[in-house]
């Protein structure tokens, strides 16, 4: 296969080749998980048990009303002792409703029957299975799997790409797993009907490509790609212009191509639905960074404190500095470890002081170009943070702010440390909500519209029934007066 080039974009230290040595390890049990109602893009599951009620591992605590939401499921056997709204690792801070469950000694599993003879089953009942099983994506968007495969494509790329650095989770699943990707990627090509299948690996995860082609053996209905480890390879768009050369339109999604991306981590979870009628309730996580005493790979059930995890990296050591969701460039930063881990949570990162950036003041911007020849979405970061300063909101759409993927990129090479990607942040968040307002604004003029409209309805029609009846009364009047006058003429005859 000819690979091509994206735009821009960065070498970057990986800091995780010991990682990618580091088996997975289980992780136990915590005294208690905390299970979010919403982790994925979309609308939150809406709780289907009570405080108080004993579930099974795999069990529903919440069901989707939403098309596009999933359900959430009991990662282990126990008691629901909350239904109460808890603090989340989303950008926009606001707690959620989250189920918060005691585990019990007893482990159990509530399992869906196997799809045994999942090539000759409807795509339709492949989906089904796929949505009921909770799944999202894994490489951190935690998009609803089920709603990218109801359109059939072509062409259906599995993203092994894991260009951030310190992120070692799909490497590893890659290592251990690698039949399980395999098997998960038929489904999906099976589920989206898609005529190829494209496995795509870093070309400096020599194991990993090692063990994919090891368990691919003969067969070739799936084409393995190492590809170069440039950061953000791994982003959506940057991966499929490196593997098709095409490019996907601005405002538009893969779909437009007739392409669908998947994560590694989301095949293996299909695999395990589809294969052993296991929901979504665990997930690999990699614990990195100097912040911690023995970094590695973990099994993760979906609900665990992040304290509780760090503790079975070895705790914290006395550098520690800086806890975070996720990887140093598009990673959220956290207040404390009482966050749980959610469905795309690949990695919680601790920094040690030595590895923050020192405060520098923002200096003006020198218009030296260095943000747009980064920028893997090809943009003019420089105009759109001058659009942003000006609050130009119509011209900041129009020069395409939500193309940008907030990789950060523009943010290590500017010499004035402008935090360039906290100003598209707070772009996007103004323009989606100018659009709330304009929506409702638009809402409350068809309902004023509407009302204005039944009211005149109504008075017409009240109109009209008083004019009918006074017709009525007058005809009954002539009639009468009628009736009278014939009266009197037959009494003046007689």
């Amino acid at each position: 296969m000819t690979l091509h080039r994206f735009h821009g974009g960065l070498r970057l230290a990986g800091h995780k080749a010991e990682l990618g040595r580091q088996p997975v390890q289980p992780c136990p049990l915590p005294p208690q998980l905390i299970i979010p109602l919403l982790q994925h893009i979309g609308e939150p599951a809406e709780p289907c048990v009570a405080r108080g009620e004993r579930v099974r591992r795999g069990a529903p605590l919440g069901i989707a009303r939403d098309p596009h939401a999933v359900p959430v499921h009991a990662s282990a056997d126990g008691v629901v002792v909350a239904i109460e709204p808890r603090p989340l690792p989303h950008p926009s801070g606001l707690p959620g409703l989250c189920v918060v469950l005691q585990p019990d000694g007893a482990q159990h599993a509530d399992h869906a029957p196997p799809i045994d003879d999942w090539r000759h089953t409807d795509r339709e009942a492949l989906i089904e299975r796929i949505q009921q099983a909770g799944i999202v994506g894994l490489g951190g968007a935690a998009f609803p799997t089920a709603a990218k495969l109801e359109v059939t494509r072509r062409l259906l790329v599995l993203n092994g790409a894991e260009c951030e650095p310190y992120i070692a989770c799909d490497d590893r699943l890659l290592q251990e797993r690698a039949a399980d990707v395999l098997d998960g990627g038929r489904v999906l090509g099976r589920a989206v009907g898609a005529e190829r299948i494209v496995l795509a690996i870093e070309d400096t995860m020599p194991a990993a490509l090692a063990s994919v082609r090891a368990a691919l053996g003969d067969a070739d209905d799936i084409e393995i790609v190492p590809v170069p480890t440039v950061y953000p390879t791994g982003g959506e768009r940057q991966l499929i212009r490196v593997l098709t050369g095409l490019e996907v339109p601005r405002d538009g999604l893969p779909r437009d191509l007739g392409i669908v991306v998947q994560n590694v981590g989301t095949a293996a979870a299909v695999w395990a639905a589809v294969h052993r009628g296991d929901p979504l309730t665990s997930r690999i996580v990699t614990v990195a960074g100097r912040g911690v005493r023995a970094p590695g790979n973990f099994e993760v059930p979906i609900g665990t404190p992040i304290a509780h995890l760090v503790a079975q990296a070895g705790g914290y050591t006395d550098v520690a500095a800086r806890l975070l969701i996720g990887g140093p460039l598009m990673g959220l930063a956290l207040p404390d470890d009482g966050y749980p881990i959610v469905k795309g949570s690949n990695c919680v990162l601790v920094l040690g002081a030595d590895d923050i950036r020192d405060p520098a003041p923002e200096l003006p911007c020198i218009r030296c170009g260095e943000c747009a020849r980064v920028c893997p979405a090809q943009l003019l970061p420089q105009q759109l943070l001058a659009f942003e300063r000006a609050e130009q909101w119509s011209r900041l759409d129009e020069h395409g702010l939500f193309d940008c993927i907030e990789c950060g990129c523009c943010d290590l090479v500017c010499p004035s440390h402008i935090p360039l990607v906290e100003h598209f942040r707070y772009g996007k968040s103004a323009l989606r909500w100018r659009e709330h307002e304009a929506n409702a604004a638009a809402s409350a003029k068809r309902r004023f519209e509407a009302r204005s409209a039944r009211l005149e309805r109504e008075a017409a029609e009240r109109a009209a029934k008083m004019a009918a009846r006074r017709a009525a009364s007058s005809d009954a009047v002539q009639a009468a007066l009628a009736r009278a006058q014939s009266n009197k003429d037959r009494s003046d005859g007689d």
